[in-house]
């Protein structure tokens, strides 16, 4: 070959703050899913009353400028 293939870069790493226990409490965390679940449905039911309130909002604006 007329070119070299350059070298692989090697990197030693070791983080400097790392709590084992603390590690394995968030994977299972992750894995259960607690909090997530619970804070999604509390969101969706803002949103459906905000949409609601809106629509109504926007039904008065219309109806009082062209109804009369």
């Amino acid at each position: 070959m007329l070119f070299k293939k350059p070298a692989h870069r090697v990197f030693d790493y070791t983080p400097r703050y790392f709590d084992p226990e603390k590690d394995e409490r968030a994977k299972r965390k992750r894995k259960l899913k607690f909090r997530s679940s619970r804070h999604f449905t509390r969101k969706k039911r803002t949103s459906i009353y905000w949409f609601i309130l809106i629509l109504i909002v926007l039904f008065f604006i219309i109806r009082f400028q062209y109804g009369g």
